[in-house]
């Protein structure tokens, strides 16, 4: 073993690798015909989503074309933009956000993609998500997000042909938001989730059955759910009870409707089932057509996957399960591990079984330790982290040195510490860094209570978490107090500016990856589905809109005494760039070390490969400038205004 400076270590974690034949796989469906389809996006073809057919015999298969990019922007954040039935495939194309369908397998002949959807008046105006194929195939039914001119966003539920008429009926409408239409086994009922501002899908939702048939609703009732209680992914059972999942008893557990549209407990327990919906389409359970229940028992250090009440064993040491997917017996996932990537499993015989993986990174292990879970102290409450500290195949720092330490701040902030190989992680451990993952209070995996701790105590709440993570690893001489910084992005972002302006001098460096600066301006500006969250968080805007100004890093910057490296994407719609340039010229005015670096075509979160190497490079570039350490594996330099007080300090 090699001793050097912690920080200066080369690594074969390079920012490339976050990109060259990487591929995240999300939503998996398996087809009647025993094919198993699933959706990877590519960083490496500039963020592109692609859908892949595995068929029965293993042959692959991209089934959209080179020209189509499988994304829908329903609620800004997307998720559920394609389904599969019967080798129908529709997605909605992230260009026109237009619906679409195509023949997977090309038996009919028709291969090109046929619009479904008519071109709104407005571009990207109609957006859809969420959808289901009927079981005689004539309708899709979905969540369509209408925008118009003035701004103004409806949302609601419909049915669209799929004949290519251009037709689409309204199912439902009113509320201010939808989700989950999801169709009984013989096509006859329809269940959905509903909701309305200033609730997010976490804090309450209600479960709505109807008749369905040509097209149309009936007799449609509230079954379930109300402000108090958040319900996630209904899900119709072959022999017609509905299933969800609740957090009625704190936790996100499994439910059924029975006679008299009572509800019955079917899996319950101190563990989340379910998790936060910022994206449509999740699945972590499901029953079998002999009615078996396969669930997803998830818990703050890791996932396991559990079938008629047994644990499923698995070699590949999977920490984090999602978007379950079935056919008759058939039980097909996207799993991964602290070591490995996203990749495609089955269940055989009480085991798992790979499918498919992406890539094979072949690293040592010994760069991929799990982490270890901590808890402290904050303040008159206790929170919760995952701590990694520096690990590599060939280097160790020297014996009477302490390593640097990172402190990420998950976003959402309803969020949590990933439970999966995190290589953008891994990149700063294999180089010498501690890496605390911290679930401040707010974040999901330990209850409702928890992810409610955080009500009217953002931007603080959060912030003290985050440095009593700090204070317990100092305090146990494991990391240097001398080199501390402090990186989020969105949410996580905002902790990163509100640490450092109102504690400063806790941090020595921070990252800001499109964090937020303003929250006034983010309760004025910012899009429908989050347009209310701050009413939890902060308080009602804008009667309490002193609570904002006093919380808001931008009102508050002549506290900043820290070096802060700023990345933003230019189409950020989310957190407009405009509050990320307000923090840049502060920094400017205050004469303090700052880099900013903005990208174009990105919006809340990078995607296109070049940029996420860039950014990743240039936020190493810029700790080692900060923290004095020559990088093991050099990049290129960035801009680093005002850095002659860096060498002067």
């Amino acid at each position: 073993m090699i001793e050097s400076a912690y920080g200066s270590w080369p690594s074969p974690i390079s920012a490339s690798m976050l990109v060259e034949g990487a591929a995240r796989i999300d939503d998996v469906v398996v087809d009647s015909d025993g094919s198993i389809y699933w959706c990877e996006s590519r960083p490496a073809e500039r963020g592109r989503a692609v859908i892949v057919r595995r068929a029965a015999n293993g042959a692959l298969t991209d089934v959209t074309p080179p020209s189509s990019n499988v994304r829908t922007r329903v609620h800004e954040y997307g998720g559920g933009a394609w389904w599969v039935r019967d080798a129908t495939v529709i997605y909605s194309n992230f260009a026109d956000q237009r619906l679409w369908r195509l023949d997977a397998t090309g038996a009919s002949g028709h291969t090109e993609p046929v619009a479904l959807t008519a071109e709104p008046a407005l571009v990207m105006g109609d957006r859809y998500a969420d959808g289901r194929i009927t079981r005689d195939g004539m309708w899709y039914v979905c969540v369509r997000e209408r925008h118009d001119e003035a701004g103004a966003v409806d949302n609601e539920l419909v049915a669209v042909s799929t004949d290519g008429s251009l037709t689409a009926r309204t199912l439902a409408t009113g509320a201010d938001f939808y989700a989950a239409p999801r169709l009984s086994a013989d096509g006859s009922r329809l269940a959905w989730l509903q909701w309305n501002h200033p609730d997010m899908p976490w804090d309450g939702t209600e479960l709505w059955v109807a008749s369905f048939a040509d097209g149309a609703l009936a007799d449609a009732r509230r079954v379930a759910g109300g402000r108090d209680e958040s319900i996630v992914q209904p899900e119709w059972a072959l022999d017609g009870s509905l299933y969800f999942c609740s957090d009625r008893t704190d936790w996100w557990n499994l439910y059924r409707l029975v006679a008299g549209f009572n509800v019955e407990p079917v899996v319950v327990g101190p563990f989340e089932i379910a998790m936060p919906p910022w994206g449509f389409g999740q699945s972590r359970y499901l029953i079998l057509d002999d009615g078996r229940v396969v669930y997803v028992r998830g818990e703050p250090t890791g996932d396991t996957l559990v079938v008629d009440g047994h644990d499923i064993a698995s070699d590949h040491d999977l920490t984090a399960i999602a978007a379950l997917a079935t056919r008759g017996s058939e039980i097909v996932f996207v799993g991964a591990s602290y070591a490995t990537e996203s990749a495609v499993y089955r269940v055989a015989e009480s085991s798992t079984v790979l499918v498919h993986a992406s890539r094979e990174l072949g690293l040592d292990a010994a760069f991929l330790p799990p982490p270890v879970p901590i808890d402290f102290a904050s303040g008159d409450a206790r929170a919760h982290a995952l701590y990694y500290g520096p690990a590599s195949a060939g280097y160790g720092g020297a014996p009477a040195e302490k390593p640097p330490l990172i402190v990420m701040a998950h976003g959402g902030p309803t969020g949590a510490a990933r439970t999966q190989l995190n290589l953008g992680l891994r990149y700063w451990t294999s180089r010498g860094f501690g890496v605390v993952d911290v679930n401040y209070r707010g974040s999901t995996g330990y209850g409702r209570r928890y992810r409610h701790a955080l009500d009217g105590a953002w931007g603080i709440a959060d912030v003290d978490d985050c440095i009593a993570a700090v204070h317990h690893l100092v305090e146990r001489g494991m990391v240097d107090p001398a080199r501390l910084a402090i990186r989020g992005g969105s949410a996580g972002g905002f902790t990163v500016l509100a640490a450092l302006a109102f504690h400063p001098g806790e941090f020595g460096a921070g990252a800001s990856h499109y964090g937020i600066a303003d929250l006034e301006a983010l309760a004025k500006e910012t899009h429908k589905f989050e347009s209310r969250y701050l009413d939890r968080l902060v308080g009602p805007y804008p009667q309490d809109r002193a609570v904002y100004v006093a919380r808001s890093p931008i009102h508050h910057l002549e506290r900043l005494a820290t070096p802060l490296i700023v990345l933003q994407g230019l189409d950020d719609e989310i957190v407009p760039p405009n509050q990320a340039q307000m923090i840049v010229d502060a920094l400017a005015a205050r004469g303090l070390p700052h880099a900013y670096l903005t990208f174009a075509g990105e919006g809340h979160g990078f995607r296109q490969g070049p940029n996420i190497i860039r950014a990743l490079e240039a936020e190493a570039y810029f700790y080692s400038r900060v923290f004095g350490f020559v990088l093991g594996d050099p990049v290129a330099p960035i801009a680093i205004e005002n850095a002659a007080t860096i060498e002067n300090a």
